[in-house]
This record gives C-alpha cells, structure tokens and sequence, in this order.
C-alpha cells in the first residue's frame, strides 16, 4: 500500500499494485490549487464480488471532499497574508502620507471588490477622511465624506466592525450613520474596520459595495488584517507628514502629559533636578570674570647687536641660559683689528724717531707735523683698542637669554647692528593679555585677577591690570586688544618669558544665569542688528 502511496506521490497520477495475497492497492494524489498535496488510498480484498472501477470512483470522490477539506481548513490565510503584506508594502513604498493613503485605499479596494474605500484617522475626538479609492482629491465638507466620518465615529466608539446590513448572527450594534450612508449609495452594503496602533483606535476603514454583495466572513477578516497592520504605518506616516510647528507642540503636549501623568519618574526627577538648577542660576551670584590668553614677557627687554662687521668666533650663552652681568656671551673674531693696531704701532714708533731727529736739528715746521701725525695715530690706536674690547659681547645685566643661539653660526659673517641676542631681567616680568573685543570694556585699570600657565598648571599667579591698550590684533578670525598686566606675587623662580597660560580677570559680581548665557545674548543681539532692516 505504501508503495501505491509512494507512486502515486513521484508519478502524481493514480498508481494500481496487485498484492501477492490477492486484490490490489489503489492510491491517488491529492491536489490542492494546482499543488500536490499528498496521496490517498485504499486496499481491496481478492474477494472475486469486489467491483475495481467502483473503487476507484469512489476514491476519487473522496479526494475531492479531501480537498474541500483543505481548502476550508486553511481558510484562503495564505492569499490573505499576502494581500495584506502587498497592501503594507504599497503603505511603505510613498513617502508622503497622503499618496501612501490613496494608493492603499485604490489597491485594497481591487482586492476586496468594492466600489469605494476610505481611509480616515481621528483628529481631536472625531474621524478625519484622508483618501479615497482611486480620488486624488475630494470635498471635505461633501455630504458624502460627512456620512462617511459618521460611520468611522460610529465604528470607532463601538471599537467593534461594523457592517450593514447587520448579519443574522451578529449582536446588537447602532449602525444609524452606516444606514444613513447606505441610503446616500443607493443601498450599497458597508463594512467598518477601526484601525489601531500600539492598543488605541487612530482611524477606520470604510468599505462599500453595491446593494445585495455583502462582506464575507473571509473579507471582512482580511479587512481586519489590513487594519491591524495598516494602522501604525499610517499613523505614522500622518505624523511625520506634518509641519515643524505641529509636531513640535505634540512633542510638548506629551512631555507635558509624561511630566504631570503617572509613571516616568525619571522624567520627572530631570525636570525637578532642571528647575532647581534654573533657580539656582537665578538668585545665585558669582564673580564675574573676562577670560583671554596670556603670555609672560620680561618687563625691560634688551637687544645686543653686532658693533661692527664681523665673523662670529664664539658663541658661549643661548636662548634659556640665565647670565650675570659683565658675563661673556660671545666673541668676534678680532685678528684684522689687531694688525691693523700693529700697522699704527709701527707708524707711530717711525714718526717718533723722525720727530726726535727734526728737534735735533732744529727743523720746527717738520715737528709739528710730525706731532700732529703721532696724535693722530694714538687716535687711531685708542679707537682700535675700543674696538677690541666691543668685540666681546657681555651681558648688559643680570637675567636670562630670551632668543639668541649662535652655536650653529660660528665663522659666520655679521653685519654691524645685526641683533645677536635678546635679554631679559629675572624676577622682573609683565604680562600681555589677549583680550577679546567683546570683553574689552568690562577689563579695567587695576583689576586684579589670577593667572594660570601651561607649565604651572597648579600654581595660579595673582596678576593685576596695569594698562589697556587700544591695539588689536586679528588672531583666528577674532579682534584681540593688548592689555598688560603685572605679576603681584613675590618671586617665582620657575616664571620664565614666553610662557603662556590663560588669565581671569575679575571685574564684578553678577548672576550667574547672565554669566552663563552672556555670550549668547550678545551674538543674537547682533545678529538681530545685522539682520533687521
């Protein structure tokens, strides 16, 4: 028999296998809308009254019921689904709400076999329509859409489907705005599905057909379907579809509603931590202080230049080393002045002798000019011997070397003037602060604030304004004034020029709610300015 089965199932066409004891086995497939599905079958005895082609007739009745069977038994769920999963598709395939609304109203309504579908979604307490069946656009205060919002608004209060005329084994339902709508269509036969989202009616579906076509138990299940799947993505789609306005007053409704509703206590908890922060920020005060980079510069700051034309014989001290007055820092090469000092020796030994001869002789006129040539030669040699001594390249004063670093320059030619190095006194500092334009008048003479650097990040240095200058320089696309202020503590050791930190000047105090928000109160007020005619 399993072999009957087996064949009928590969060949899918009725199989006879004789049996050894006698009689046969009769095996049929069963099909379902064109699929195979399985196979029945039955087995005859060798009784010789046995009537073969009566049993297969009858065998292929009863596959016939079998497949009613079926049929009946999966109720059409499968073609069901995929309508509905086609008419969602169709939903999300627009992304505008009201092209999505009519392209699902046109295509649910070529499925179900109706006239007309409507789509409505509530507003307020009442059902809005938002599309019709093939309509792009349609009257909103027609009677039609008028009777038709009746009949959502009676659906949607009974939360039930509604269909008229009422069926024989259905309860008592109000179906008043349905029999009205029914009489404006000339009869036609209504079905009402509510549409929900996350357990709240947001709209309903109206479907009509013509008079004496009612909704089938099967349709009006499909209709269900596509309600509980149409809903959210529709709802939705209606409320990204809106203006900015509309949706930023939702959004504060429902946060109104979360904040004083049950539930959310982490919302409520933020908005008491915010309030007591704003009242806070309110009522409390705070120093007031302008903030702008600073950096350290020494209050007297030397140059020392090349005396004269050069070549660079020494270098002893560079940017960083910290010199003693009278100290050497460098050294020209001296050798050309030198010879040039022999060479006027020597001429001063010659015109010596020869005036001591013109004496002699009593040769007056020749010894004053030979006088008058030996001054001239000590003048020269006084002026080469100051050279010399300029050669060598001191320290004006005690302090440390802020630029200068010939170690790599030796031999190399120097022009006189050429600056060499640049020196500043120890303990003896100013600070320039970089104010920026829109906290430059609130900065005065004589303001005290404290200074923190980025090599002493842990140590704040008490500063005080001494001067504000009206010089601004452009640095990142901003206008900073010049304002030099002077370091109040005593001595600090590790304070070196060109370091650079940022300063807080303290000018007075204020809320701290205008503090916080001043910045921004001056950039709309300019922008208000720029903007206004």
């Amino acid at each position: 028999m399993m072999a009957a089965v087996d064949g009928a199932i590969h060949a899918e066409r009725m199989v006879i296998e004789t049996l050894s004891e006698g009689g046969a086995a009769i095996a049929v497939p069963i099909r379902m809308e064109g699929h195979l599905r399985g196979a029945a079958a039955i087995q005859i005895g060798a009784n010789p009254d046995a009537r073969t082609d009566l049993a297969i007739d009858q065998l292929q009745w009863g596959t016939g019921w079998l497949e009613a069977f079926l049929r009946r038994k999966q109720g059409g769920s499968g073609d069901s689904l995929a309508s509905v999963i086609e008419l969602l598709a169709t939903s999300l395939h627009y992304d505008r709400f009201t092209e999505a609304a009519t392209a699902v109203a046109s295509e649910l309504a070529g499925v179900l076999n109706c006239e007309l579908v409507a789509i409505g979604l509530t507003r307020g307490r009442h059902a809005r329509v938002r599309a019709l069946s093939n309509s792009a656009s349609f009257g909103k205060r027609s009677n039609l859409v008028r009777a038709i919002e009746a009949a959502m608004d009676e659906a949607i209060d009974q939360q039930a489907v509604l269909s008229y005329p009422p069926p024989e084994d259905g309860g008592e339902r109000v179906l008043r705005a349905h029999a009205t709508l029914s009489e404006i269509e000339g009869g036609a036969t209504l079905c009402t599905v509510p549409l929900t989202e996350d357990k709240k009616l947001v709209g309903a579906l109206v479907l009509e057909r013509p008079a004496g076509e009612p909704f089938g138990r099967d349709t009006i299940q499909m209709a269900e379907y596509a309600g509980v799947l149409l809903g959210p993505v529709l709802a939705i789609k209606r409320r990204e579809d809106r203006w900015l306005p509309a949706k930023t007053w939702d959004a504060s409704v429902n946060t109104f509603k979360a904040l004083f509703g049950p539930n959310h206590a982490a919302l409520k908890l933020a908005a008491i931590a915010l309030i007591a922060l704003l009242a806070f920020a309110w009522f409390a005060k705070g120093m007031y202080r302008v903030t702008a980079d600073a950096t350290v510069e020494g209050r007297i700051q030397r140059a020392i230049s090349a005396p004269i034309e050069g070549y660079l014989a020494e270098a002893d001290a560079r940017a960083g080393d910290i010199v003693k007055a009278g100290e050497v820092m460098a050294k020209l090469d001296d050798r050309d002045l030198r010879l040039e000092r022999l060479k006027w020796e020597s001429q001063k030994s010659k015109q010596s002798r020869e005036y001591s001869q013109a004496m002699a002789k009593r040769e007056r006129a020749k010894a004053l000019i030979l006088q008058s040539q030996i001054e001239q030669a000590d003048a020269q040699i006084e002026l080469l011997d100051q050279e010399i001594g300029r050669m060598v390249i001191k320290a004006p004063f005690d302090g440390v070397v802020v630029s200068g670093d010939l170690t790599q320059a030796l031999g190399a030619p120097i022009g006189r003037g050429d600056v060499l190095f640049q020196v500043a006194p120890l303990n003896d500092y100013r600070v320039m602060l970089r104010v920026d334009e829109r906290d430059v008048k609130d900065v005065k003479a004589g303001e005290s604030g404290a200074l923190v650097l980025a090599s002493l990040p842990d140590t704040p240095i008490e500063v005080k304004v001494d001067r504000v200058t009206p010089i601004s320089n452009a640095e990142a696309g901003a206008n900073k004034f010049l304002v030099e202020a002077s370091v109040t503590d005593g001595p600090i050791n590790a304070l070196r020029p060109g370091m650079e930190g940022v300063a807080k000047i303290e000018v007075e105090e204020h809320r701290l709610v205008w503090i916080w928000t001043r910045r921004i109160v001056l950039w709309v007020r300019m922008t208000l300015w720029s903007w206004w005619p």
